[in-house]
């Protein structure tokens, strides 16, 4: 997706945030061409007095879209999934959504909370430590949390993605997990299901559309 296409929706994105990666998974699954506006999180552009009356929270993304403005990634892709239930991001009965649900929430609500710039950031700044120990934070409870989803795999049917033959919202939220482990080094050996799904998101364009590397700062 270009920063300078033309479009009715508009992402507030920052390139490596893991909140905004799921969204733009689930835009390109739903076939909605966006524009992009950088929101520099390193630069503290999302304290900002102009963003901040986008989103109170100060967070990424929010996302203008059929004429409303959202917030909260996972949300915003429950919203996505009603109005585009052809993209598949939820399944069609309860207990399936229900399952969706639980390995999305494992992901989103558990390890991103306690694994993001902002907890780094406090972690530095009050404990006055290194990157060894913020990677020795960050390897352990992303490795807790997956291995923990590993589990929950398990327990189901086998399938290419987390949940049945194509994507859902839970691979949304797990494939920018992986990211971040592997930028912090966590050792995903003994996750099996978890790498074949990689492998199989990796193979498909709407998520190689949305990988940060498509959206990263030139120069």
């Amino acid at each position: 997706m270009s920063e300078t296409l033309v479009s009715e929706t508009r992402l507030y994105n920052y390139w490596r945030s893991s909140a905004a990666y799921r969204v733009r998974i689930a835009l390109a699954l739903c076939d909605i061409d966006y524009e992009t506006v950088s929101v520099d999180l390193l630069n503290g552009a999302h304290k900002s007095e102009s963003y901040r009356l986008l989103n109170p929270q100060g967070l990424v993304p929010t996302i203008e879209l059929d004429g409303m403005l959202f917030t909260q990634s996972v949300a915003i892709i429950e919203y996505l999934a009603e109005m585009h239930p052809q993209a598949g991001l939820m399944p069609g009965n309860a207990m399936d959504r229900q399952r969706v649900r639980a390995l999305s929430h494992a992901i989103a609500m558990d390890i991103h909370p306690v694994c993001n710039l902002g907890v780094t950031q406090h972690i530095t700044k009050t404990f006055g430590v290194g990157k060894d120990a913020v990677r020795d934070w960050f390897q352990h409870f992303i490795g807790q949390g997956l291995a923990a989803y590993e589990g929950m795999l398990l327990q189901q049917t086998e399938s290419k993605f987390s949940f049945g033959d194509s994507p859902t919202m839970a691979d949304t939220c797990l494939m920018p997990q992986l990211y971040n482990a592997r930028r912090w080094d966590v050792d995903l050996s003994a996750c099996e299901r978890i790498l074949a799904i990689e492998e199989n998101c990796n193979q498909h364009p709407a998520f190689q559309a949305a990988h940060p590397d498509m959206f990263a700062p030139q120069g």
